[in-house]
């Protein structure tokens, strides 16, 4: 099994810009897309609980990018759980082109997420579910002493 969820996309001219290079607000996207198609193949139930109350907060998304993609380049957009608190979870993005049998780390990103409950008048940070942390476990990125890094929640939260 890989350490990564592996979301793989063709890159088209609607993500270009006037230069011919990827727009940088795509990669933003691929992240989101790359969640959503995990959730999709990982972790069913936990949608169902996004069509009753939970609610997945993006809080802070960002991307280093470290070569130009342009139209028809395949890529690998690999998602690594980085940590995981009671209420929170955080990603970690490579952008991999992938071109003639060989791999080009493009770009890398970051995404953190809060989970909230409650109508939209009042939401309320909620647990991680139980099959959300499931699904992930086997793509955490592994701490220095070769454990998984999970981050137990400070008294204030998060």
């Amino acid at each position: 099994m890989r350490p990564y969820y592996e979301y793989r996309h063709l890159v088209g001219f609607e993500e270009t810009n006037l230069v011919g290079n990827v727009y940088y607000v795509n990669y933003l996207s691929w992240q989101g897309r790359c969640r959503e198609m995990f959730l999709r193949e990982h972790a069913p139930d936990v949608l169902e609980e996004i069509r009753d109350d939970l609610k997945l907060f993006t809080l802070k998304c960002e991307c280093e990018f470290l070569a130009e993609i342009t139209a028809f380049d395949e890529l690998s957009i690999r998602m690594r759980l980085e940590d995981l608190t009671q209420t929170q979870i955080g990603f970690a993005f490579d952008y991999v082109r992938l071109r003639d049998g060989l791999e080009d780390l493009v770009a890398r990103g970051r995404q953190r997420v809060a989970c909230m409950r409650g109508p939209n008048a009042d939401t309320r940070p909620a647990k991680v579910p139980a099959a959300l942390r499931k699904a992930l476990e086997p793509y955490s990125v592994a701490a220095p002493a070769g454990r998984p890094r999970v981050l137990a929640d400070i008294t204030s939260g998060d």
